[in-house]
């Protein structure tokens, strides 16, 4: 089935062409690099990995609650329209939100690997060229099983929200070399990482959790990758320059903060725009998360060299000034450990289940 066929209203243009200013950029050097990048280049080749294989995809997954959503993070919950509907309307609505979610991941992991190719064809050196090119593979491999899993498992996708295709815009058209890294790494892989790991850490569903946990193992090198290119790159701009980057942080942050809500979903149910605005602004769900959103992206931009007193005051004014003290190593390090850890649980009980199938085996030999 065409994927247009899944949309929950038809999308504008079915190629979104997006003119670019940049220069390709090859070296001649081939034989001079950064420990440290052709290390994390290593280890992407080292961590390639199949969807198709890796994860599991003949658990099911009720498309009415695919995430095991509760009712308190509901942005409608406690109001009127929510004592007027049915179980099955709030079914309705779980899979609404889910496929909006993942819709938006999905929209994400394009545009990250459309961004990653960008910075292979733009940076100027050859081990980030390098690394890059085993990014594209990993966002391209994200994309895949987001896909999936809309059409096998929901059935339903949504538009790309226009905010985030604004910053994707934004981060695509601008001429420098670094501004995908910004754009990006930064920024759209920052607010991906905060609810990848939200939903990882509260889903109860086995097949979510895994695609989540297993992605989020590849985002932690390419965060790292963003933080090292950056941080270097940083150190030689201009206070001029460096203010005019800080300024496309300040305007991205404030973008994510405050349209990246999931009003469309509600919208679809029928309820007025400035209602759907209102709920979500109430939802104590929505506030816990605006904070979460911001503990990948403060560190970061704290640690590549972007801290002047005007983006300090907007993260002051945004409450989340406090996370540029996080532990951001610590945080890539945990992700890490989560997709091995699920790795070793499955694999112990998939052995489990193989050596019961022998045993049963041996039995019903010896009892014939």
């Amino acid at each position: 089935m065409s994927t247009h066929e899944l949309y929950t209203k038809a999308v504008d243009e079915p190629n979104w062409q997006v003119p670019s200013a940049s220069s390709a950029r090859l070296s001649w050097e081939y034989d001079d690099g950064r420990d440290r990048l052709l290390a994390l280049y290593q280890k992407g080749k080292d961590k390639q990995w199949d969807g198709a294989t890796r994860i599991d995809w003949d658990l099911e997954v009720d498309p009415y609650d695919p995430l095991g959503t509760p009712d308190e993070s509901m942005s409608l919950y406690g109001t009127p329209y929510w004592d007027k509907m049915t179980d099955k309307d709030k079914g309705e609505l779980r899979k609404h939100y889910a496929s909006w979610q993942f819709s938006q991941f999905l929209h994400g992991e394009q545009g990250a690997m459309v961004c990653a190719a960008r910075i292979v064809e733009s940076v100027p050196d050859l081990d980030a060229k390098f690394y890059s090119a085993t990014q594209t593979m990993d966002e391209a491999r994200h994309a895949e099983i987001y896909g999936r899993f809309l059409h096998e498992k929901i059935g339903m996708l949504y538009p790309i929200n226009d905010n985030l295709q604004a910053l994707l815009g934004d981060t695509l058209r601008d001429s420098r070399w670094d501004m995908p890294y910004l754009g990006m790494q930064v920024l759209i892989e920052g607010l991906a990482l905060a609810a990848f790991g939200m939903i990882r850490d509260t889903t109860d569903k086995p097949l979510p959790k895994q695609i989540l946990a297993y992605v989020m193992q590849d985002e932690a090198r390419h965060v790292a990758f963003g933080r090292m290119a950056l941080r270097d790159y940083y150190r030689q701009l201009t206070e001029a320059e460096l203010r005019e980057r800080e300024e496309f942080v300040i305007e991205g942050c404030y973008l994510m903060r405050d349209r990246l809500r999931g009003v469309e979903v509600l919208e679809d149910f029928g309820i007025p725009a400035a209602k759907a605005e209102e709920y979500t602004e109430q939802s104590e769900f929505l506030a816990l998360f605006r904070q979460l959103l911001f503990s990948r992206i403060v560190p970061c931009v704290k640690d590549i060299g972007l801290w002047g007193k005007r983006l300090q005051q907007a993260y002051v004014d945004m409450g989340v000034f406090e996370m540029g003290n996080s532990n951001l190593d610590l945080l890539m390090a945990q992700d890490e450990e989560v997709a091995e850890q699920l790795d070793a649980e499955r694999f112990a009980a998939e052995e489990q289940e193989r050596v019961a199938e022998v045993d049963e085996a041996i039995r019903s030999g010896a009892a014939d």
